[in-house]
């Protein structure tokens, strides 16, 4: 077990995280439980450890973990074993230990992960899914129904993609999109039993198919891998893929210049097929000779497999619960994909082995098929494709509040002749390829993170915090936000002395991707569900004052509920907010915003109802009481 030193330590070099997590906790609150709920469900966490007694210091440079100590801690100890026994669906056992820091009494809480067949954890009173949470990053996020499906996979529940659809029927199934199918496992793999398989038998094989009431029906995966064409339509009318082709690097709807959109719906494979076509025919080329050779080749600026891989992913990882389609967004400088579905494996771990599917049976085919990578591995391919390429890696962005996963390509080439003359003014600090990349990129979207340092370097979090902290101590990045939430922007230093925006020689240093500006003293953008690289400041963020703006980029996923009010509360005096809208520029879930905020500071009489008539009303909006603006 780790000490309470080393879990202080570890907390001022890398703050929280998955398996490490800070409470003052002078007593035992639902805050902490939890915390340990999440421990015990999360899979492959192998639990994590609270360190109770300790606070973050505001007033620090860099807001240091202080040992604050516990009062009663003999209390708070039985307490939390007491409610661990009894809150939960079973009792949670953790090992919990009295140890001092500087003289002053502090609990250790270890929490194992709960056996596959005991999850989910949760809170009896609330039931689920409300009562139960998973780990996510440093944050305890209460489970949806796409989290009790993988919590519920130790105990071989059935998958969403497995359950059989009313009204489908055998009739629906397309014997061309079963040929299709046979055709690409051959071509896998020419000694697979299953070719030798009737189409009943393979289908069921599959978990495309299954026999009720004595006659064989489709499942979901079923008629998104070979339905009719009228049965995707009528059965799953959203479930489509849409090419939208957006002038210049924003999106900025235009009556004036509408979107060019392309509407693809078909079964599976050929639904991939034909969204790689769309992609690949717009894509901008790079054109060569090669040696010997007579004619010029020309090749997509983004990698073929880089394009197949991505469409596959989206098509395999969405959810199919959510009716909406997956958007592939063609910009000037870059390709985005949006995709219905957060990402069921934690952000900082895609890529490495190992993998979590949202649909099963349908990633089974695609694998086997050889659509799809290895499984686990086709975001590592697709980096190391665009760096082989010369181009900057892709970038994703899962959101839980929005339930979306985003992908991003960008077609500019990294470390450009530019920017290497730019960096070789910086050659006395002897900078590694990893700071280089990160100055470039910080220069370039105007801030960079711990999360962004270590998705440009594959790194680990504490080698990115020190690396973000040497560049900050030798005058090239500032430093924003607090714990979690810390940022960086460039410097005037780092962007050029002889005047902001400039480089040596009085060359103007060039434009930034995405519109943002590279001034030191412009408002930071905000870098996790309103990214840079989505091409700025949002909207909301961009529309306010400068000073509200910044409390609300400062605020952390842990910040006190007194904070978090008079944010609120200050952006609702400016105008009025729907709930989804402040829950996106909060990066909060909206029904958590609603309950433990909205819903209270409007019974306080702070905040008032735009339309107090129809509180229903799908317009409805907050602002503040007029006595409180």
């Amino acid at each position: 077990m780790t000490s309470a030193r080393d879990l202080l330590d570890a907390l001022n070099h890398l703050d929280e995280g998955e398996r490490i997590e800070a409470k003052r906790g002078n007593e035992a609150g639902h805050s902490i439980l939890e915390t340990i709920c999440a421990f015990a469900n999360e899979p492959g966490l192998n639990g994590g450890q609270l360190l109770l007694g300790v606070a973050r210091d505001e007033l620090s440079a860099d807001a240091e973990y202080t040992v604050a100590g516990i009062s009663e801690p003999s209390k708070l100890m039985a307490d939390l074993a007491s409610q661990c026994a009894c809150e939960f669906n079973l009792p949670v056992r953790p090992a919990i230990r009295l140890e001092e820091l500087g003289g002053l009494p502090v609990v250790v809480v270890t929490v194992a992960e709960a056996q596959p067949g005991e999850k989910p954890v949760y809170f009896k009173k609330q039931g689920l899914p409300r009562g139960a949470y998973r780990r996510i990053s440093s944050t305890d996020q209460r489970c949806t129904e796409d989290d009790l499906t993988v919590l519920y996979q130790g105990r071989s529940a059935e998958s969403f993609d497995a359950a059989l659809i009313p009204d489908a029927s055998w009739l629906d199934l397309s014997p061309e999109a079963i040929v299709d199918y046979r055709q690409s496992r051959r071509e896998a793999n020419p000694d697979a039993e299953e070719l030798r398989w009737g189409d009943e038998d393979l289908l069921v094989a599959l978990g495309c198919a299954k026999r009720d009431a004595g006659a064989l029906r489709p499942t979901i995966a079923g008629i998104l891998l070979f339905g009719q064409p009228t049965a995707l339509r009528r059965l799953f009318p959203t479930i489509r893929v849409d090419y939208i082709r957006v002038p210049g690097k924003d999106w900025i709807p235009d009556a004036e210049h509408r979107f060019d959109t392309i509407e693809i719906r078909d079964s599976l494979f050929r639904l991939i097929r034909r969204a790689q076509a769309a992609v690949l025919d717009d894509l901008p080329k790079a054109f060569g000779l090669p040696e010997g050779e007579l004619q010029r080749q020309d090749k997509p600026l983004i990698p073929q497999r880089v394009i197949r891989e991505a469409i596959v992913n989206a098509v395999m990882h969405r959810s199919y619960r959510s009716h909406s389609p997956i958007q592939i967004i063609r910009y000037s400088n870059r390709l985005e994909i949006r995709n219905p579905g957060f990402s069921l494996k934690a952000p900082e771990h895609l890529g490495e082995p190992g993998s979590q599917p949202r649909n099963p049976h349908l990633a089974e085919v695609l694998h086997e098929t050889r659509f799809a990578e290895t499984k686990g591995s086709g975001i590592r391919v697709m980096r190391q494709m665009m760096e082989e390429a010369g181009l900057e890696p892709p970038f994703f962005e899962s959101d839980r509040n929005r339930d979306q996963f985003v992908a991003r390509y960008f077609f500019q080439h990294f470390l450009s002749p530019e920017s290497l003359d730019w960096l070789s003014r910086f050659k006395e600090l002897r900078l590694s390829d990893a700071d280089a990349r990160a100055l470039v990129f910080a220069r370039e979207q105007g801030a960079i993170d711990n999360a962004l340092y270590r998705e440009l370097n594959r790194v680990d979090t504490l080698a990115a915090s020190q690396a973000l902290r040497k560049l900050r101590d030798a005058g090239l990045l500032d430093q924003r936000g607090r714990g979690s939430a810390t940022f960086y922007n460039p410097t005037p230093k780092m962007l050029g002395e002889a005047g902001k925006g400039s480089i040596p020689g009085g060359q103007a240093l060039p434009s930034v991707p995405g519109g943002l500006s590279p001034n030191p003293d412009a408002l930071p953008p905000k870098l996790h569900g309103l990214s840079p690289m989505a091409g700025g400041l949002s909207p909301m963020l961009a529309g306010l004052p400068p000073g509200l703006a910044a409390q609300v980029i400062a605020l952390g996923r842990r910040s006190p509920p007194a904070a978090m009010r008079a944010v609120i509360l200050a952006l609702c005096r400016e105008k009025a907010w729907k709930t989804d809208e402040l829950a996106a520029v909060l990066e909060r879930r909206p029904d958590t915003l609603r309950h433990d905020y909205l819903r209270p500071m409007q019974r306080e009489g702070l905040l008032e109802y735009t339309l107090p008539e129809e509180p229903r009303h799908p317009q409805q909006a907050y602002r503040a009481v007029k006595n409180n603006a």
